[in-house]
Parts: structure tokens; C-alpha cells; sequence
């Protein structure tokens, strides 16, 4: 233990990264005290309507070499998988410039890429171990994920990210033809290829998960504040307490992990973050008549098929707009429409449809904020995360415990340091 130990942290945020953390945080012998508004994992956060992947090999941000000239594209085609809402462009302008220049050449891409990756090396085990240590292992299925190709030429067609995966330690199999509608035998003729992540898992209920991981803490000597955190207090320049609906918390030191609502908080502890909401939807299907025995995604489609507790879960898209945008239920009407194309023989029951959308909170150079804040050496972000939060979120929370207890780092923390972006 360091001298640090032993102290009370507040962490901000019932997701799967700040439940993450707080467990990590509480497992170096500090005090925890979880400050979440609503039920962790619950309809209202990102959490619980994720693509359930456990992808080890998530590494590629979304901005690549070329893709400005797709951006007048996402103004005009509403039905696109990428989306832009022409009334919030300007205020979205300084993020969308600040998200092409970060793709703009190769070298950037793979930089990010062997950064990411460092916070998916571990995390399928990492997640297995927490898991098994919430009582819920069987939440966790260890039967990798596949994306799924029209053929062998459009897996070729990105050689570059799989030439990355390959050289990062990253495990995958190739897919034929025959072996594919083995594996898939409801899957359409059209598609004829596959690469098989056969180190990745998924979570088939989420949000049951992050329930089992608050119930975890809270046995372990843990309190959760059902409110809503506001701000910061100080006394002779230390952190004092966190401001909040509920009143003051005091604590020693606070880690902001409250995903699209860090933004606020970072500014008051002295970090102005390019945050937005890629707001993502997915609709499940209670009864699709079918099994599906590994998370697929198609290459057409770009969103994740995933078996879950609940149904068939379909989850993907983004739309860059407002928080507080009214959902676009066409986005799950495009979804199901891949759907179909991906399962000719899908029962599709209209009345039974669940349909969700929620905020991934996104910087623009695709990594998140994870270390100390510029304002105060008692405050922490672990945010940012956008669509690979559940995948990076124990290692995330490794890299910031250690932080926090001023131990070496498992890994460099400075490409996650807020204050790049100054």
C-alpha cells in the first residue's frame, strides 16, 4: 500500500467504467463511495444498450485517411449508418474538424490503434474474473465474435486493420465459405467470408451485469448515493467534497466516470474536453427463431448481432445531434432492415420489438481521458470511451487506480491525459 491508500474516493458514474473503477479503487484499499442518479445499467445509460462485444480486437477509431469527403454524404443520406442532424452541424463543427484531422494519414490511425490496444489486451479475462467475483459468470460467454463478409475481397479491402490486429498479438481465423454456413446455418447465401475474433466474448445482459458489479461493491464495504453530482468543493486546496443533489460528499479524491455527463464536471476540475454524444439505438427481438452462436457483424451493416437474454440484440448506428434530440426511430428501422437481409427466414413480431437509444460519450482522437485532472491533483477522469467502453473499462480502471495511488502505470498514460487537449 502507499501512502495514498487507504483514503475515500468518490467515483462519479454507475456505468460499466465507473463501476469498473470503483471496484478497482476498492480492491487497493480505499474507501468507495459509488454517486450514480439512476439504477447502474439501467434504460438511461449507454451500458445498458451497448453491442454486448467483448472485442479484444477493437482497436481502430472511427476517423480514417479519406473520410472527409464522406462528411457532406452524412449531411445528405438520413439513412446512412453515420449521420449528421443539419441543425446541430454548428455546434458540432469544432468537434467534426478536430475528428477528421485525427484520421488524416496512417500513421496517426496506427498510433491510436497500438494506444487502444492496450486497453483491450486483458479485458476478456479481466471481465471473466469480475464476473466469477459478482456471482454472474454465465453472463459472460467466451464464443468469440465474427464479422461477416459478401467475400473474401471486401475482408482483403482492409488488410491494413487486420495486418494491425495480426501484429498486436490479436488471434482470428479466417472463414470459408462452407464453414461459415456451418457455424451460421440461418445466415443469407450473400454472404460468404468471415474472420473469427476466437479470443472475444459478449455480454448477453449488460445491464444485469452492471447490477451484479454494484451489488459486488456494495458487499465489499461499498455505498452508493442515489444522486446526481454537481461540482466540487475545496478547503485549503484539497478536495473536499463533491457537490451534490443529494448535498456534500466528502471525500478525498473523485474520479469523474459519468460518461456523456463528464463533460461539466471536467470543466470544474480545470479540463475543457471535446465531448459529444454518438448517439447509437439497437432494437431486440424477442423471439427471432433462431440461435446465433458467436456475436456476428455484417460488413454491410457495421452493427452488432448478439444473442442475449433478452433476444436478438441489434445495435449500431450513429447520429451526431443533441442530447436532447428526440430519438430518430428510423435509425432501428434500418437496423432491422439489415436484418433481414442478414436472416432471410427472421420472425420479426412488430408489437414485441424493444427499441433503445442512448449517448456514447466521444472525444474526437478516439481514446478517452483517463488520469489526474488539470485542476486538482484530488480529482481523476476515466471517460470518453465512446463504443468501446464495456471492452476497455477494466483496463481503464487499472491504468487509473494506479494512477490514483501514484504506483507505475501498466502502460504509457499519456496519450489519455485530458490536457492534450488544451
Amino acid at each position: 500500500m502507499t501512502a495514498s491508500s487507504g483514503s475515500h474516493v468518490a467515483v462519479i458514474g454507475g456505468g460499466i467504467v465507473g463501476l469498473a473503477a470503483a471496484l478497482e479503487i476498492q480492491s487497493s484499499g480505499h474507501r468507495v463511495t459509488l454517486i450514480e442518479p439512476a439504477e447502474p445499467g439501467g434504460r438511461q445509460a449507454a451500458s445498458y444498450g451497448n453491442g454486448c462485444w467483448l472485442n479484444p480486437g477493437a482497436i481502430m477509431p472511427i476517423s480514417l485517411p479519406g473520410l472527409w469527403r464522406k462528411v457532406p454524404g452524412f449531411l445528405l443520406d438520413s439513412t446512412g449508418p453515420f449521420v449528421i442532424r443539419w441543425r446541430d452541424l454548428p455546434r458540432l463543427a469544432g468537434w467534426l474538424r478536430d475528428f477528421v484531422l485525427a484520421g488524416r494519414n496512417w500513421d496517426l490511425v496506427e498510433a491510436c490503434a497500438r494506444t487502444r490496444f492496450e486497453l483491450c489486451r486483458t479485458a476478456v479475462d479481466e471481465h471473466v474474473a469480475l464476473a466469477a467475483e459478482a456471482g454472474v459468470p454465465e453472463l459472460i460467454r467466451r464464443e468469440g465474435v465474427m464479422y461477416v463478409y459478401l467475400d473474401r475481397s471486401e475482408f482483403l479491402a482492409e488488410e491494413r486493420v487486420w495486418r494491425m490486429r495480426r501484429e498486436f498479438g490479436v488471434p482470428f481465423s479466417e472463414v470459408g465459405e462452407e464453414e461459415l454456413r456451418r457455424i451460421q446455418p440461418e445466415l443469407a447465401p450473400r454472404y460468404r467470408f468471415g474472420a473469427r475474433l476466437d479470443g472475444g466474448a459478449y455480454v448477453v445482459d449488460p445491464g444485469a451485469y452492471c447490477r451484479a458489479l454494484e451489488q459486488l461493491l456494495l458487499r465489499r464495504g461499498g455505498k452508493r448515493i442515489v444522486a446526481r453530482a454537481t461540482g466540487f468543493e475545496f478547503a485549503a486546496g484539497q478536495l473536499s467534497a463533491v457537490r451534490s443533489q443529494a448535498g456534500p460528499i466528502s471525500c478525498d479524491k473523485a474520479v469523474i466516470a459519468a460518461g456523456i455527463g463528464s463533460r461539466e464536471l471536467a470543466r470544474q476540475a480545470g479540463d475543457r474536453v471535446p465531448l459529444i454524444s454518438e448517439r447509437g439505438y439497437h432494437v431486440v427481438l424477442p423471439e427471432p427463431g433462431f440461435d446465433i452462436p458467436c456475436g456476428l457483424m455484417p460488413s454491410d451493416g457495421l452493427m452488432a448481432v448478439v444473442a442475449t437474454s433478452k433476444g436478438l440484440r441489434l445495435a449500431g448506428q450513429v447520429e451526431l445531434a443533441a442530447i436532447s434530440a428526440p430519438p430518430d426511430w428510423r435509425r432501428t428501422e434500418i437496423l432491422l432492415g439489415f436484418a433481414r437481409k442478414m436472416f432471410p427466414q427472421l420472425e420479426i413480431d412488430e408489437s414485441r420489438l424493444d427499441r433503445w437509444m442512448g449517448h456514447r460519450p466521444s472525444t474526437p482522437d478516439g481514446l478517452p481521458c483517463i488520469g489526474v485532472s488539470s485542476g486538482s491533483a484530488d480529482i481523476f477522469h476515466c471517460f470518453g470511451h465512446a463504443h468501446t467502453g464495456l471492452i476497455q473499462a477494466p483496463t481503464s480502471a487499472r491504468l487509473l487506480a494506479a494512477l490514483l495511488d501514484g504506483r507505475a502505470p501498466p502502460f504509457d498514460p499519456v496519450p489519455f491525459s485530458a490536457g492534450r487537449f488544451r
